[in-house]
């Protein structure tokens, strides 16, 4: 009974996952217009469709209604994690022409002079994007539309480059993975002049930032040759899944960039080369470290009624990066005993520079003159930053009132007199003692009422 419970559960899992994917994805087909613009018309791919015939478009053009055939499943997979609440990705989709590679250590994978004729035709270059999502995908349109009741056109999916990670955030110091998963499948399956198997490939993985771009890893699993040596101890898992003899495989270009610097953030971009075709993706990575924030003076601050307490100092220390950076000032308590707006003139300084990338500033608070309801209340220093949680991280000192917890300045100083002045006192008996003898003492008499003293010189 349990086991059966089980499988209910896992098969209603998975009905979830199916219907959470998108059905219909809205794309804009662009295009050259001429004179450097480019026109933008609607467009939509149909991901996945059941017995029942296509729904009507007839705002859409048969060639830019398409119904997708995914042999290799690499649509269902990137979608398979997609939230159900998330909005639809933002789609594009152009024109695509078959060309080889440009780089020379690419050259292996099309030897022959000309393109085959088997990539004659039209193609079609999709890409989306989202918070959970970037996928490239060439498709190769069938060149009639269906004659089925909604005008149609099939599509395949021949290309399928897509990503989990799109956007990751990795903390200063730790490894950065990007997933990276792809699809391909052969047009002319067993055709004799093909060896069964996947086919070799070419990974590369750039970063652009800055106006700067760089190759920082290269592989072309199953070619001899040679490619650039790999940068900043890069390392990709570059493999096809499976090895079925005529296709559809799948593989995997998965990243890896040990100990993340604040330089190292940036546009990555991952392109797999298939002779005469590539899918590229963009990927945003972000490097963030968490400021630590110190509150001086504390963790008491004293001030006497009409006076103003010492300036208060929120050091803010070791953060990546300066964007988004918010210091908030605070009163909670005091006179109208809730949280607050602290008041008082406030600055920042100048940001100060690491050797590890991190950055520094300090926050000043000059408070205003104090009053006797203020015996008590709390000042923080509340900083806001990308790397942390909405609440922030904070710092807080209490202000104490001279006069109202224990004794007031002017009692402090009375005591610290009055103990000095005794201290003298006792001080001087003790000498007074050690150099006067009674004369009973000298004489070596018993002493008689009254007695005499004599003072002998020391």
């Amino acid at each position: 009974m349990k086991r059966l419970s089980l499988l209910l559960a896992v098969a209603l899992g998975l009905a979830t996952a199916v219907s959470a994917r998108p059905t219909v994805i809205e794309c804009w087909f662009v295009e050259d217009a001429g004179g450097g613009k480019l026109a933008k018309k609607p467009a939509a791919l149909l991901l996945r469709q059941g017995a029942e015939s296509p729904p009507l478009r007839p705002d859409l053009a048969p060639e830019r209604y398409l119904k997708i055939h995914d042999p290799a499943g690499a649509l269902q997979a990137a979608f398979r994690q997609y939230p159900r609440d998330a909005p639809a990705p933002r789609c594009e989709m152009s024109l695509y022409v078959p060309l080889p590679a440009s780089a020379k250590w690419l050259s292996g994978l099309t030897p022959e002079q000309s393109c085959p004729r088997a990539l004659d035709g039209t193609w079609l270059m999709v890409s989306m994007s989202s918070p959970f999502l970037s996928l490239s995908s060439l498709l190769r349109p069938q060149s009639e539309p269906q004659p089925e009741p909604a005008l149609i056109t099939m599509a395949t999916a021949v290309l399928t480059v897509f990503t989990h990670t799109p956007t990751p955030r990795i903390p200063m110091g730790q490894d950065a993975l990007l997933d990276l998963s792809f699809a391909y499948v052969p047009l002319t399956p067993k055709a004799p002049s093909l060896a069964p198997g996947p086919p070799p490939f070419g990974l590369e993985w750039r970063r652009q930032h800055l106006g700067k771009g760089h190759l920082l890893l290269a592989v072309t699993p199953g070619l001899n040759g040679q490619v650039p040596a790999a940068r900043e101890g890069a390392v990709a898992f570059a493999a096809w899944d499976d090895d079925e003899p005529w296709g559809p495989w799948t593989g995997n270009g998965t990243f890896w960039l040990p100990a993340v610097r604040p330089s190292q953030e940036g546009t990555y971009l991952a392109t797999v080369h298939l002779p005469y075709l590539q899918g590229q993706i963009t990927l945003e990575l972000a490097v963030l470290k968490p400021p630590k924030v110190a509150l001086t003076p504390a963790p008491l601050v004293w001030a006497a009624p009409g006076e103003a307490p010492p300036e208060l100092l929120c050091l803010v220390s070791h953060f990546y990066p300066s964007h988004g950076l918010e210091v908030e000032w605070e009163l909670r308590g005091g006179p109208e005993g809730r949280l607050q707006k602290a008041e008082g003139q406030r600055w920042l300084s100048a940001l100060r520079h690491h050797s590890d990338g991190s950055l520094s500033l300090s926050a000043h608070l000059q408070l205003p003159p104090v009053t006797s309801e203020q015996h008590g209340a709390r000042y923080a220093c509340r900083v806001h930053h990308p790397s942390l949680s909405a609440l922030g991280r904070s710092a807080e000192v209490t202000l104490q009132v001279a006069g109202l917890s224990g004794p007031s300045l002017e009692d402090g100083i009375g005591l610290f007199l009055s103990a000095f002045l005794l201290l003298g006192l006792l001080k001087a008996l003790g000498w007074a003692e050690n150099r006067v003898k009674p004369l009973s003492t000298i004489l070596g008499k018993p002493p008689s009422s009254p007695v005499a003293t004599v003072i002998t010189p020391q």
